[in-house]
């Protein structure tokens, strides 16, 4: 069997995992320990993230053509990639986090729904909230005013209540 026969299943699983993807995130893993690689892939399984590490030719195969192609450039040494089908942020966010305490780990880059960014970007995308957060936010900040004119008219009620039996 030729060797592009065998590393041709490689990019295509590359391109059907980026192919529905919100986002991708290249980190560079080295100086991980064991520990600490499981404790990141677990919290990245836990938020449908995958996380896989391939060769850097298979995955500058898979990103050709794509919205992706723009981390050609970062596909240098070893890298490992997170890719996000639900939750744009949700890479960014999690491996953000879990390098403050595995200085080791290194965001090099990131795609968020069609735009590069370089690892300062992909920080300011990991100060997003997810998305849950956000729809919880802004029903707080709906409910809110609604509550308070509902106090307010209570109060009256109650005001006007002690009134009348005084």
């Amino acid at each position: 069997m030729a060797k592009v026969e065998l590393k041709k299943p490689i990019v295509d699983e590359i391109s059907a995992q980026i192919k529905d993807a919100q986002s991708v995130v290249l980190v560079d893993y080295r100086g991980l320990t064991v520990e600490q690689d499981t404790a990141l892939r677990k919290n990245l399984r836990e938020a449908g993230v995958v996380y896989k590490v391939y060769k850097n030719t298979f995955m500058n195969f898979a990103f050709k053509g794509t919205q992706f192609e723009g981390l050609s450039e970062y596909l240098e040494g070893p890298n490992a990639i997170a890719i996000s089908t639900e939750d744009a942020t949700a890479p960014a966010r999690i491996l953000s986090e879990f390098a403050k305490t595995a200085d080791k780990l290194e965001i090099k880059a990131g795609v968020v729904e069609g735009t590069v960014y370089d690892a300062k970007g992909m920080g300011t995308i990991a100060s997003i909230p997810s998305r849950e957060v956000l729809i919880s936010r802004l029903l707080g900040s709906l409910q809110s005013p609604v509550t308070n004119f509902a106090r307010v008219i209570n109060q009256i009620a109650e005001k006007n209540g002690e009134n009348e039996v005084a």
